[in-house]
């Protein structure tokens, strides 16, 4: 077998060849892989997710109506209201897929169960990549007031960044910001519990070095800044990620940073195929899967956009 030559279609063996695992020269161990964090399962709800079936289905999402209320005077004639109460259609519009072979002198020559951990492998990234696709894109969502260098529902004077003109954040006035983001959801009735802030690592790094004496803030014993641990801040639980998306303004990287709370968003998901067949050109099994999902902003009022630079 060692002798064995890959063409027609596969690469020669090279040092990511699922070979190199033969016995003789591995230990048996795997090395670790670590995977981008994913915060989508963390900051949107899945209450709507019912039954999806393949792409291109949809969810119904009922909503609940506003009540007006009136004043009584005696002996006046009541005015009832008709309470209307729109759907809200969840389009699960989006697919992604992973289709790999795993060739039978490979399969022969591991003593590692190469397809549990190509699949699973294939299963981790599959999350990293909805998750990557969902921050591009989510803060657009947010509500007219949670968002540019004048937002606030009531105030319309708190700056949470523009485009050409990002927020800058510095160890100094990181909790600033964070307070605003948090004022910002105030003004909007937002409920106080289940609220997140997803940040870039440096930005949480500057928490980190900010001068955050009252360990009260975290919602910790002890300061962040003892223990390195940021959780809970101004309500806010705060999540890193790698992913936000961030691009080049005004000669600075600038990030679109969401803060919110889990209302604000919706998700759905399934992997609606998962299969094992035989490959026809070559000695080989190939494993498949199809994952459908859709997402959406469902309360645009409980929705931040934090727009900042270093």
């Amino acid at each position: 077998m060692a002798g064995l030559i890959r063409n027609g279609g596969y690469a020669n063996v090279s040092s990511d060849s699922a070979s190199k695992f033969v016995p003789q020269i591995w230990s048996g161990k795997l090395v670790k892989k670590f995977y981008a964090a994913t915060v989508f399962g963390s900051i949107a709800n899945t209450d709507y997710e019912g039954e999806i079936s393949a792409q291109g289905d949809k969810v119904i999402i009922r909503t609940t109506p506003n009540i007006t209320i009136s004043d009584y005077e005696i002996g006046q004639t009541l005015v009832n209201q008709q309470p209307i109460s729109p759907n809200v259609e969840l389009n699960i519009d989006k697919g992604k897929y992973f289709s790999f072979i795993l060739d039978d002198v490979d399969k022969h020559q591991s003593d590692i169960a190469l397809m549990d951990k190509w699949s699973d492998d294939a299963g981790q990234q599959m999350k990293v990549n909805i998750d990557s696709g969902m921050l591009s894109t989510i803060y657009t969502g947010a509500h007219a007031s949670n968002a540019g260098a004048t937002a606030g529902l009531i105030s319309g004077s708190i700056n949470l960044g523009a485009t050409g003109a990002a927020r800058q954040v510095t160890a100094a006035n990181v909790l600033d910001a964070i307070i605003d983001a948090g004022t910002v959801l105030d003004e909007q009735n937002t409920p106080d519990t289940d609220r997140y802030l997803v940040l870039p690592a440096w930005a949480c790094a500057l928490i980190k070095k900010s001068d955050l004496k009252d360990a009260s803030l975290s919602g910790d014993s002890v300061s962040p800044l003892r223990n390195g641990r940021l959780g809970m801040i101004d309500r806010f639980t705060i999540y890193m990620s790698n992913q936000i998306s961030h691009a080049v303004d005004a000669t600075f990287d600038s990030f679109h940073c969401l803060a919110g709370h889990k209302s604000a968003m919706t998700f759905a998901s399934q992997m609606t195929k998962m299969e094992t067949l035989r490959a026809e050109s070559t000695f080989g099994n190939i494993v498949r899967g199809l994952n459908v999902y859709g997402y959406s902003v469902i309360k645009p009022e409980s929705l931040v956009h934090l727009y900042i630079r270093r």
